[in-house]
């Protein structure tokens, strides 16, 4: 079942798991796909968190202390959250200690509140490092126009990052800009650079969901023809982006004093569209030192039936280009697609953690003591 995944492995692409529950901590099912799936890594986000903990499945307890403690439901939230997180960077310690720290990580995201505060941005960063209080954790920083200089100056301190929510190719090499910048900042200060990790997490089936939607409009041969196209393609160019960046003269002076490349990430890699095959953004966004994050369900159809062929990138730039240009040509804005998903993002983020709030809210009421 896992020749694909082994295959995957071999060719650069790190698999990390894109869920998180304690469930899956305990049950032992998350050990499971370490040893057997060659899971290297796990990703969470505000809405992996909301279906976790709303199914109430191994929190119970910890909920009832906490009500007995009277805290606040946000700080309920961030002691379950890092819990979690905590646990698995446990398990994951050795991968992490096996790849000199490039996989073995758990990522947990800030505040999807703060998306658009830069000095709240940096001091939730800072305490989620704290709380966490493992080598192998990444904090997630959302690449917002006020997620960029929170990036830097969070990476300047030597935590280490994800960067998610990337778009767009402008964006990234933005974000690009912001890790090097932050890794100069850290030079300055003294730290050490080899200990400072990073993955740049951009994402796929979102803009074939919105582009396709466009197409559909337009619903001419040459558009319908272009379906399913722009995600990877829009990926691909950004392989190339981190390419050329990552062979300028201002990143060999970083390497030399022992910088770590920051990873493109490909994430929302679950498929949307039942006409796709379930295995598109896996199988054709294979290259070198990338990271795949992938829900259980496309590790399972990757694993069952992925055909990994090599490298499925970087052969493809002027392909690539040609496809984002025919849709640009149908009157489909690029940049008004990848700043209204950027924009739906943010807000999918900040109901799911609305959502969690109030179920939380809701469980520490229940479970509050009563009064003698």
């Amino acid at each position: 079942m896992t020749d694909a995944l082994k295959r995957l492995s071999d060719e650069g692409v790190a698999i990390w798991l894109d869920d998180l529950s304690r469930k899956r901590i305990t049950s032992g099912n998350l050990a499971e796909l370490i040893d057997q799936s060659h899971v290297v890594g796990v990703t969470t986000n505000p809405s992996i968190f909301q279906k976790a903990i709303s199914s109430g499945d191994g929190y119970e307890q910890q909920l009832a202390d906490l009500a007995a403690r009277k805290v606040t439901v946000d700080e309920a939230i961030r002691m379950i959250t890092t819990a979690d997180v905590r646990d698995a960077a446990d398990i994951l310690r050795p991968v992490y200690d096996r790849t000199d720290g490039q996989d073995g990580r758990v990522s947990i995201e800030v505040d999807p509140r703060l998306a658009h505060n830069t000095t709240a941005t940096i001091a939730e960063a800072k305490q989620l490092a704290w709380l966490v209080d493992r080598p192998n954790t990444l904090i997630k920083i959302p690449a917002t126009k006020a997620g960029l200089p929170a990036i830097t100056e969070v990476i300047g301190k030597g935590i280490s990052v994800n960067v998610t929510l990337i778009f767009s190719l402008e964006r990234y090499r933005e974000v690009m800009d912001a890790y090097l910048a932050g890794l100069e900042k850290a030079k300055a200060a003294g730290l050490d650079l080899s200990l400072i990790h990073s993955v740049a997490s951009f994402f796929v089936s979102r803009v074939d969901s919105e582009i396709d939607k466009r197409l559909d409009a337009v619903g001419t041969d040459e558009a319908k023809a272009l379906k399913g196209k722009a995600a990877l393609a829009n990926a691909r160019l950004a392989y190339e982006a981190y390419e050329e960046l990552f062979a300028s003269d201002r990143w060999n002076a970083l390497e030399r004093v022992g910088a770590n490349k920051q990873r493109a990430l490909w994430a929302s890699t679950g498929v949307k569209d039942p006409a796709y095959k379930d295995t598109l953004y896996v199988v054709d966004l294979v290259a070198p030192n990338t990271v795949n994050t992938m829900p259980e369900a496309t590790l399972e159809a990757t694993a069952d039936h992925g055909e990994i062929t090599g490298d499925t990138v970087r052969a493809t730039y002027d392909q690539s280009r040609a496809e984002l240009d025919a849709v640009a040509k149908l009157g489909i804005s690029y940049d008004d697609v990848v700043q209204l998903l950027e924009d739906e993002g943010v807000e999918k983020f900040e109901a799911s953690w609305n959502d969690l709030l109030k179920s939380t809210e809701a469980e520490l009421e229940r479970l509050a003591p009563t009064e003698a």
